[in-house]
């Protein structure tokens, strides 16, 4: 008897030794690594599609952590991309015309904003005051300008304008002012008109300033502004990343495009622009893909105002 209940026992024994090792869960497959991503962004209304896309979690489906890091311009992110500080940067255009023109390794890859393609209801106008006698952009050849930055796109368009009118685009003298400026520069005239882009153009709007000329409708139909980028070395160490993030890019601009008021709701959380205000606003339009043709446009307006000192290689920085 003794020997058989041993032998029970060592059978018991087995049994759970089976069960036990049969109830083992093995290791999955590990957890697909999440690229920690540091993007250049400047805190205005065109970049609210990547802010966006962050929260409808376009990008950590495709397993990218944002860092969006705001800087003042161009000026700023085009060197943290080439040094690598940041992946990818937000710029407008003729910046990027610039940086090529100059051989710095960037490559556009996601379209940023475009203008709306509608006269008088744009993202951005050539205001003067309500009493001011200039009617036209032609108006303002031998007048003082006021533009966010020199030597960029802003003088680039309102040129665009004014040639277009019929006046003599050499003629107009540009002023850089921030855009808060504009407003209190206009009043006082020490500038005769002033550039500025959304919240500011509706600001002044309230103040009885008026719009001459919808200057990003008139360089080219449908316009494309801006960009993301990154540089040439980026792509060539990591293309699955710099394709995930266009990707995500896509589908970011084409949710904005078509939901505006998330967008007037999401920008009270990276800019300063109240609800109120949002509510008011002109937006502009994000279509997923670039226009390349507005973009050849404006590298040929750059070249025929001296702004881009060589004829940009459009296939180097183009995707």
């Amino acid at each position: 008897m003794q020997r058989r209940h041993f032998a029970l026992f060592l059978s018991a024994l087995a049994l759970l030794a089976t069960n036990a090792c049969g109830s083992e869960k093995k290791p999955g497959p590990a957890a697909a690594k999440v690229d920690q991503v540091n993007i250049g962004v400047i805190p205005i209304v065109d970049v609210a599609p990547i802010y966006l896309g962050a929260q409808k979690g376009f990008f950590d489906s495709r397993k990218i952590k944002l860092n969006l890091t705001p800087a003042q311009g161009g000026a700023v992110i085009v060197p943290g991309v080439i040094s690598g500080q940041y992946q990818f940067g937000f710029s407008n255009v003729i910046s990027l015309l610039l940086a090529q023109s100059k051989g710095l390794p960037v490559k556009v890859v996601s379209n940023g904003n475009n203008s709306t393609g509608v006269d008088g209801k744009d993202f951005g106008s050539v205001m003067v005051k309500a009493d001011s006698p200039i009617k036209t952009a032609a108006d303002l050849a031998g007048k003082k300008v006021a533009i966010n930055t020199l030597k960029n796109i802003s003088d680039t368009v309102v040129r665009a304008s004014v040639r277009k009118a019929g006046g003599d685009p050499s003629k107009v003298t540009f002023v850089e002012l921030a855009f808060p400026d504009m407003g209190p520069a206009l009043a006082a005239g020490r500038v005769d008109a002033a550039f500025p882009v959304e919240p500011f153009q509706t600001a002044l709007r309230k103040q009885g300033m008026r719009s001459i000329a919808s200057s990003w409708v008139d360089a080219a139909p449908n316009l494309t502004v801006a960009a993301y980028f990154t540089s040439k070395e980026l792509i060539a160490k990591n293309p699955d990343l710099v394709k995930r993030f266009t990707a995500a890019m896509q589908e970011s601009l084409a949710y904005a495009d078509t939901h505006p008021d998330d967008v007037r709701k999401i920008l009270s959380t990276y800019t300063q622009i109240t609800a109120d205000a949002a509510a008011e606003l002109v937006l502009p339009k994000w279509p997923a893909e670039l226009n390349r043709t507005s973009i050849q446009t404006l590298a040929d307006l750059g070249v025929s105002d001296g702004l881009l000192p060589t004829k940009p290689d459009l296939t180097a920085l183009l995707p």
